[in-house]
Parts: C-alpha cells; sequence; structure tokens
C-alpha cells in the first residue's frame, strides 16, 4: 500500500526531471512573450512609425496593428492630430493657494526695432506634426530648434519696422509673415511640423518708458477718433449736399427744357401766322388787330384803352368804318 501511495509522487518528479519538460516550458513561455510584443495600439489622434533592427520601414494609421516580435520592430507613436503649442517672452505657472495662472517674463522678449527703440514682445506659436518619419528622424533637438527659428524669425520682424508699428498697424502683417517664414525654415530643416498660429501677446516698451509711449499711444487714439468723427461728419453733410444740388440740377434743366420748348412754339406759332400773312397780308393784319383787341378788351383793366386825364377813349382804330 505505502509503495502504490508513492508511486503518483514519484511519477510527477519522473516528469520534471526529463529536459523535454522545461524545453516545453520555455516554448509557451516565449510563445506568449512574442503573441504580447507582436501587437500594439495607435491611438485615435497618432500615428506610428515602425523600424525594423533600426530602420525605418512604415508609418501606421490609428487601431491595433501587428509587428515582428522581440524587439525586431519597434514602433513609436506621434500625436500627430494635437496642436502643440511654445510661449516666448513669458512662461504661464501656477500661484498661490487657489492654483492661480501667473505670467513671467523671459529675457528672450526684449528685441531691437527698426528705429533702434527697446521693445518688448511676447507671442506663442502653435503647430501640428505633418510628417511624423521626420519629426523622429529629421532633428535631434526638436525643442530647441522650433524656439531658435521662431526667435529668429520675430527679431527680424520687428527688427524692420518702427516701434509704433510694431505695437499697432503692423502687428496683424507680422503674423502672417511668420507663419509663412517659419513654415519655409521648418521645411527646408526637415522638421516635419506645420505653424497653424502665430500669435502676438503683450507688444510694450521697457519700464522706464512706458509712460511716455502710454501719452503717444492715447493721442494716437485720439487723432484717430478725431478723424472717425470728421468722416461721420462728412458721409452726413455730403450725401445731403450732393442731394440738394441734384435737386437744383433737374429744377434747372426742367425751366431750361419750359423755356425751351415755349420758344418753340413761339416761333412755330410766328412762321405760321408768316405763311398766312404772306398769303394774304390786308387780311392776316385785320385777324391779328382784331384778336389782339378782343384780348385787351376781354380784360378786367381797363387803364390799357381808357385815357385818365380826358377820360375818354383812347384813338384806337374806329371799329365801325374802314381803315
Amino acid at each position: 500500500m505505502a509503495d502504490e501511495e508513492k508511486s503518483p509522487k514519484r511519477q510527477r518528479k519522473n516528469i520534471f526531471s526529463k529536459p523535454s519538460t522545461y524545453v516545453a516550458l520555455i516554448v509557451i513561455a516565449v510563445a506568449i512573450a512574442a503573441s504580447f510584443s507582436c501587437f500594439y495600439i495607435v491611438d485615435e489622434t497618432e500615428q506610428a512609425v515602425v523600424t525594423r533592427l533600426g530602420k525605418y520601414q512604415t508609418t501606421k494609421d490609428a487601431g491595433l496593428q501587428f509587428k515582428l516580435p522581440f524587439g525586431i520592430d519597434k514602433n513609436y507613436n506621434v500625436p500627430v492630430k494635437v496642436v502643440q503649442t511654445e510661449q516666448f517672452g513669458f512662461t504661464t505657472v501656477k500661484a498661490g493657494r487657489n492654483n492661480e495662472y501667473r505670467n513671467n517674463v523671459t529675457d528672450e522678449s526684449s528685441m531691437l526695432t527698426g528705429d533702434l527703440n527697446i521693445v518688448d514682445v511676447e507671442w506663442i506659436i502653435q503647430y501640428r506634426i505633418v510628417d511624423p518619419k521626420q519629426w523622429l528622424f529629421g532633428v535631434y533637438e526638436k525643442t530647441s530648434t522650433i524656439r531658435d527659428i521662431s526667435r529668429s524669425v520675430i527679431n527680424e520682424l520687428v527688427g524692420d519696422r518702427a516701434i509704433l508699428s510694431v505695437m499697432g498697424p503692423d502687428r496683424e502683417e507680422i503674423q502672417n509673415l511668420a507663419i509663412d517664414m517659419m513654415n519655409e525654415n521648418f521645411k527646408n530643416l526637415g522638421l516635419g511640423i506645420k505653424v497653424n498660429t502665430v500669435q502676438l501677446q503683450n507688444i510694450v516698451p521697457p519700464e522706464g518708458v512706458q509712460a511716455a509711449f502710454e501719452d503717444v499711444n492715447k493721442a494716437i487714439q485720439d487723432m484717430n477718433r478725431f478723424i472717425n468723427e470728421g468722416k461721420e461728419a462728412y458721409n452726413a453733410q455730403v450725401p445731403k449736399a450732393q442731394g440738394e444740388a441734384d435737386r437744383l440740377i433737374q429744377q434747372a434743366e426742367g425751366y431750361a427744357a419750359e423755356r425751351v420748348n415755349m420758344a418753340k412754339g413761339d416761333v412755330a406759332r410766328f412762321n405760321a401766322v408768316y405763311e398766312e400773312y404772306k398769303r394774304s397780308p390786308k387780311v392776316t393784319r385785320e385777324r391779328i388787330y382784331l384778336e389782339t383787341m378782343e384780348e385787351i378788351l376781354s380784360g378786367e383793366d381797363k387803364s390799357d384803352i381808357i385815357d385818365s386825364e380826358l377820360k375818354n377813349v383812347l384813338p384806337v382804330k374806329t371799329l365801325g368804318g374802314t381803315n
């Protein structure tokens, strides 16, 4: 009975004493490890760059992907859809018990303008990775390169302009030119990014002359306000005067047309009478005389035919006799 009870233990000991058992366990462990290292997940905001034995192999999109195990293939997930930001001239840090944010000005904000004035410029850039392969392998010091190129571009644009232009009317132009110039530099370097936004923040003179520049800005604002008020008054009065002028011109043109038409009518009537006169002068004279006397006698005012001193009718044609 004792020998029968010990036989299962003796059998298990014999199994683990065989080399093939350990080989099988090792194979199973390797298979499990290989299965875990063959698959990886790429997030929706990422692309994965795959290398094989250290050499670029391919770029994979989002989803569950396969690769060769044991480090033969390696994947590097790159956030290609995430907008990244760099700050220049200031840093944003948490301060106080309420975790309030505060901006600390840095030395890189000081720049020399085209009219040899010092100005403090703060700005941010926002960029996105567009080529993950170039991003990983194109440039070693990525962040330093981005910051150096951005500072160089902004310094160049500010250095070509007067301080008042930088602080005022040329602000938007500087931002647009900076985007183009930065993207051109990054493309030439093979950095694999694209700048979408350059936003100038505070542009102020140094503290020692800030009050004087504020007075200048106030004067410029007053000037612009007066100009706008003048334009408003101009826009209110000029159309009104133009309308009055148009009305007078139309009246004058109407009066001129009326007088011309009357003159043409008189000429036509005179020509008609003249034609009748040429055909029958005596009859025409008689008719004209009678029509004229009829017009005079039909009026209310008889002073044209009554002599106020003689109290008699003026010597006119004898109506009952012959001429």
